[in-house]
């Protein structure tokens, strides 16, 4: 006699589940490649305002190229699920970062191009948003289908730790280059180390063979696996799964926005005089560059461990991932409010570090509840998920510049970044649950 459907899926899905030091070798090179991500994503914000003095941009124009990566990004969360769910997200991944490693390098040659700068430069952005909206759906695919249940929360959150790392080393590394070679050399340097990681991934960790067979899925448009369906219906009927959509919009919307415009913010608010450096010092960039994102990463790992950890000791799983949703949107905007309520230089990077520190706790909550509801597509609902907050992010950081362009004020870009967050975390602990919806009703589970 056979086993039911679901339960021949869930049995081959646990034979596919990579070995201890497997999943030891894909998580360091996933935390290099999403650092790497970001160190390509945030050249841009750290750079504009270099960019925009070179070019003549004000503060709307700036606010275009930097959110033009977003129209971008939007476009191919759901297709980069989608693909990782039928040929393997680590083949996504290493496609798409050879792409924009390559237009990340050659940013400051489509910057002379010709005399539309703007244009050229929020080109170049939205085609990087293309190739990087596939990278989190195919990762979240990846390891809802490659690790174990209990270890999700911290290989998750090793992973996402990249983020800010990536954040960091182009914050730090970034703002010595800027200074000292000016902002084409950021592009440069971000750009050749995608493209150096992207060599060593593939000849190392993937075989070529797998990686021929995946192309050739993609140019013929067949199916790779015969559990490929989506259960859309099935999905969308669930409170908990436009729960967790809301919340992880609103969760992007918050980071996204502060990503963007933090830099400018420190540097406008704070010049070097006004904190007793000499004009010119790299001093004070590197601090607002870089103290925030080094609080951020060990604030991840401490996330996914203390998650992981609360499960093991008997927690409901739905309660641990609301717990740390209360600290990832809840307490992470009230250090955001502070931010625009204080005129001193310590105070605001001890607030911007809190804030940000404690959205990695999103990692183990909402990211994580993704996977909790629904392990087999689960690229795909992250896709969705992400699409809504790639939306949110290209009307909060243009809607960032207008704040700032037309009430000259920093405190109302922290109150919407506040009123954000505060909607999601009230949305996710009314509605958020941790029961599987892609299986038939007879087979849900906790």
């Amino acid at each position: 006699m056979q086993p039911p459907p679901d339960e021949a899926r869930k049995n081959a899905a646990q034979d596919a589940q990579w070995s201890r030091p497997e999943c030891q070798a894909w998580t360091g090179a996933l935390l290099l490649g999403t650092c790497l991500l970001y160190c390509a994503r945030v050249s841009m914000p750290v750079c504009s305002v270099s960019m925009s003095q070179d070019f003549g941009w004000n503060k709307k124009e700036a606010g275009i190229v930097l959110s033009s990566f977003f129209w971008g990004y939007c476009l191919t969360q759901i297709v980069g699920g989608h693909l990782g769910d039928r040929i393997g997200g680590e083949k996504v991944i290493l496609l798409s970062a050879s792409a924009w490693g390559f237009i990340t390098a050659a940013t400051p040659m489509l910057a002379h191009l010709g005399s539309t700068h703007l244009v050229f430069m929020t080109f170049s952005r939205i085609l990087t948003g293309l190739l990087q909206g596939v990278y989190f759906p195919a990762l979240t695919s990846l390891l809802s289908q490659k690790v174990r249940e209990s270890e999700r929360g911290f290989t998750y959150s090793t992973v996402g730790a990249g983020s800010q790392f990536g954040t960091l080393v182009t914050g730090a590394v970034g703002s010595l280059l800027l200074d000292w070679y000016g902002w084409q050399s950021v592009f440069y340097f971000s750009g050749g180390l995608t493209l150096l990681w992207v060599c060593y991934v593939y000849r190392y960790l993937l075989s070529e063979q797998d990686l021929i067979l995946a192309l050739g899925v993609l140019a013929q448009g067949l199916p790779m696996s015969q559990h490929t369906k989506v259960p859309w219906r099935q999905l969308f009927r669930k409170p908990s799964v436009w729960a967790v959509i809301f919340s992880q919009l609103s969760s992007a919307c918050s980071f996204f926005i502060l990503l963007s415009w933090l830099p400018t913010f420190f540097k406008e608010t704070f010049p070097s005089s006004k904190v007793g450096w000499p004009p010119g010092s790299s001093c004070r960039g590197w601090i607002f560059n870089v103290v925030p994102w080094l609080v951020a990463i060990p604030a991840s790992l401490f996330s996914g461990f203390l998650s992981d950890h609360l499960i093991s000791q008997g927690y409901r799983t739905i309660t641990v991932r609301k717990f740390m949703q209360v600290m990832g949107l809840g307490l992470s905007s009230i250090f955001a409010l502070c931010l625009g309520h204080t005129s001193s230089f310590c105070k605001s990077v001890v607030f911007a570090s809190a804030s940000i520190g404690l959205q990695t706790f999103n990692h183990s909550g909402i990211s994580v509840n993704i996977q909790d509801l629904a392990p087999s597509c689960a690229g795909f609902l992250f896709g969705v998920a992400n699409t809504a907050g790639a939306l949110a992010g290209v009307v909060g950081v243009c809607l960032g510049g207008y704040l700032i362009e037309t009430t000259g004020s920093w405190t109302s870009v922290f109150n919407l970044v506040a009123a954000i967050s505060s909607l999601g975390l009230c949305t996710f602990l009314v509605f958020g649950q941790a029961k599987r919806v892609d299986l038939s009703p007879a087979h849900e589970d906790l």
